[in-house]
This record gives C-alpha cells, sequence and structure tokens, in this order.
C-alpha cells in the first residue's frame, strides 16, 4: 500500500504540532510528579501485600489505562484530530489544538459528554489520591504513571502513523 503525501499548510502543521505538544507537556508533567510520589513509597518498607497490590494495580493500570483506554481509543482519535488540524482546522481550532485534540470541543455530543465525565472522573481520583497516605497513594499512583507511559507510547505511535499514511482512516470525530 503507497501512501500519498498530505497537504499540509505551514499553520496546518504548526496546530497539529502545538496540539499533540500540549498533550504530551500535560502528560509528560503528569507522569513526573507522579513518579516522584511512587519513588517516595518504594523508601518504605513494604509488606508482602503491598508489594503484591503494587504488582496488581500496575497490571491493571496497564492493562485499563494504556492499552484498552489510550492504545485502542484515546491515541488513535487524538491523532486523528491533530491530522485533521493540519490539514483542514479552522483558526480556533488550530489556536486552541491541545483542547481540541483532547476532544473538549468541536466534537459530537458523545465524545464531549464522554470527554466531560472523564475529565471529572480523573479529577475526583485526584482529590481522593491526595489524602490517602504513604505508601499506599505511591502504589496507587505507581500504575497511574505505567498507564500514562504506555498512553504517550501509544499516542506517539498513533501520531507517526496518522502523519505518514494517507489512508489513516480513524475518525477525529469532529461536529459538523
Amino acid at each position: 500500500m503507497t501512501s500519498m503525501p498530505l497537504k499540509i499548510s505551514r499553520a496546518g502543521a504548526l496546530a497539529a504540532a502545538w496540539g499533540i505538544a500540549g498533550f504530551f507537556i500535560l502528560l509528560g508533567n503528569a507522569i513526573f510528579h507522579l513518579a516522584i510520589i511512587s519513588l517516595e513509597a518504594m523508601q518504605y518498607e513494604l509488606s508482602p501485600l503491598q508489594w503484591l497490590i503494587l504488582f496488581l494495580n500496575v497490571i491493571f493500570m496497564a492493562y485499563s489505562e494504556g492499552y484498552k483506554g489510550f492504545q485502542k481509543n484515546y491515541a488513535p482519535r487524538l491523532a486523528a484530530r491533530a491530522k485533521y488540524l493540519a490539514q483542514r482546522g479552522s483558526l480556533v481550532e488550530r489556536i486552541f489544538a491541545p483542547l481540541f485534540c483532547m476532544t473538549f470541543f468541536n466534537a459530537t455530543k458523545k465524545r464531549l459528554v464522554i470527554s466531560y465525565v472523564l475529565l471529572l472522573m480523573i479529577l475526583i481520583f485526584i482529590f481522593v489520591f491526595k489524602i490517602i497516605p504513604q505508601p499506599w497513594r505511591g502504589i496507587l499512583d505507581a500504575g497511574v504513571v505505567v498507564g500514562l507511559v504506555w498512553g504517550l507510547g501509544s499516542t506517539l505511535w498513533y501520531c507517526f502513523i496518522a502523519f505518514s499514511r494517507s489512508d489513516y482512516a480513524i475518525d477525529p470525530e469532529v461536529s459538523s
């Protein structure tokens, strides 16, 4: 299968790069801060039960957040929306490219509801996790770090695929 070159303007390329970079900055910041908390938990002498929960949590989050959430769902769509921006995004979509790529506006009604409910759930988890004492907080955050790192990797991969192939067929779910 041969790929045809994409028709992307300089403004479109900058908007797509801004959308992807904004997402990477947001997740990278979260990974950095949560990794510090997770590493602090390793300073404690963990019981066998805590080690078991750490192991199971990392496996669970790798699968549910990393694989199912990011790789199979979020990353392909973010890449599709970045490609959409590069090819034909409006001025507002391009200025607010990270928010557009993360489906916080100009998406189907269903996708908007999912995005904002997911954001609310994440915020609730953040507030709840802040009151959990160490080493339990670090044990839980370790799984989140693994899921987010998986998410960054899969997003990078799908962005590469989206911009290297003309037949990238993932729906960006842009409202008409």
